[in-house]
């Protein structure tokens, strides 16, 4: 059956591992798991002690207050994108479960680059979406897409109605597209009319303080995807978006339907604690500033010290992640540790050193490619921010 090619996501799976290591009494180096290191905002955190009493259900769309505050702050942040309304926008427990209800409810071919989010793949395939397809990216292209390769894919079975899957900054690379790369990629976009679902959890950390969305310049069918997991450090909430332009708002009523069927509605009290992330003050802005500098630092003396130690990785420009090949030393690892995959090679590097890192192949890499994910999160981000 399709849940036997289903392993466990390897993001928890790797975070299990680790404390159960830690429990052993074992020193670990834990760069696997991509938490954010910083607290929850206070006025997100009054919020929800405010609301902490709210008990009956609400909307399966949403809370309408939150619907608001969000596309208020996607049309006059620096994304500028007046295209989503309130009504065309839906909550979910975490934006990975409106991911998923796309994918189910989209039909045709599904496009995802390579590498992407672990979760990405097996959604398909729980969706039973049979025709998905891989856009290889490397280095030499800063592991984005281009317009070429986007081309030669969508001009197989051209009439078939097509869905991509773009995320900027990018998990796991760290990575991020220019303004003139999507508007470049947007031209096929166009020509073949898809469906582009921007998934911009990270859109806040970017580092220049300048996240530009896929929806500013393919604003007809772009999906935009975001929550509060990553820039308000609030991945135990469980509280996702997604906003639908008006040319897609029929999704909106299906989205609904499957949210009424499974999970009713997100959360009262963190929908409430949740309206401060999108008001973004004086304070909250502060507090963004001050997470980016120091991510920006972290991501630079990590990379520095990779670079140091022959190991080819791209400097980060979002979020908290790096995609390091260690294909330099492949031979020596062959040769002396029996080493040919990027699993063996995690497996191996937890063993023997403590440090735990993600394989590459559990980004939709091929197993050979020595590759790995490091998340530079393992730091106090509360202390991080009060000597800021």
């Amino acid at each position: 059956s399709r849940l036997e090619k289903i392993p466990v996501s390897p993001t928890l799976y790797i975070n299990e591992t680790v404390g159960k290591m830690k429990g052993e009494g074992k020193e670990v180096h834990h760069f696997g798991f991509g938490q954010s290191p910083f607290p929850v905002p206070q006025p997100m955190v009054k919020e929800l002690m405010n609301h902490a009493s709210e008990k009956d259900y609400l909307p399966s769309r949403g809370l309408y207050s939150l619907r608001e505050a969000i596309a208020d702050h996607l049309a006059h942040e620096n994304q500028k994108l007046p295209q989503f309304t309130a009504e065309n926008i839906t909550i979910g427990p975490g934006s990975k479960q409106l991911l998923y209800q796309i994918f189910l409810l989209f039909n045709g071919d599904i496009l995802l680059p390579s590498p992407c989010w672990v979760s990405y793949y097996p959604q398909c395939v729980l969706a039973e979406k049979k025709t998905t397809k891989f856009i290889q990216t490397s280095k030499e292209t800063n592991w984005h897409i281009t317009p070429e390769s986007l081309e030669k894919e969508c001009s197989h079975n051209p009439d078939i109605p097509k869905l991509l899957l773009l995320n900027t900054p990018c998990n796991p690379t760290g990575q991020v597209y220019s303004k003139e790369e999507l508007t470049e990629l947007s031209e096929v976009f166009r020509k073949y009319n898809l469906v582009v679902v921007a998934d911009e959890i990270y859109g806040l950390l970017n580092y220049e303080g300048n996240h530009c969305s896929i929806a500013s310049v393919y604003p007809e069918r772009t999906i935009v995807t975001s929550g509060v997991s990553k820039a308000f450090g609030a991945g135990g909430w469980r509280l996702g978006y997604a906003a639908f332009p008006p040319a897609l708002k029929e999704l909106l009523y299906p989205m609904d339907c499957i949210a009424s069927e499974t999970f009713s509605a997100t959360s009262a009290p963190i929908q409430y604690g949740s309206i401060p992330a999108y008001q973004l003050n004086e304070e909250m802005n502060e507090i963004l500033n001050a997470q980016r500098n120091i991510l920006s630092g972290v991501g630079n003396y990590v990379y520095q010290k990779l670079i140091e130690n022959n190991v080819d990785v791209l400097k980060p420009k979002g979020g908290f992640y790096m995609f390091p090949s260690f294909e330099n030393y492949k031979p020596q690892l062959q040769e002396t540790k029996g080493i040919n995959t990027s699993l063996e090679f995690c497996n191996t590097l937890l063993k023997e050193t403590g440090v735990a890192l993600l394989p590459g192949s559990s980004f939709s890499r091929e197993s050979s490619e020595l590759s790995a994910r490091l998340a530079f999160v393992n730091f106090d981000g509360g202390k991080a921010l009060k000597a800021s």
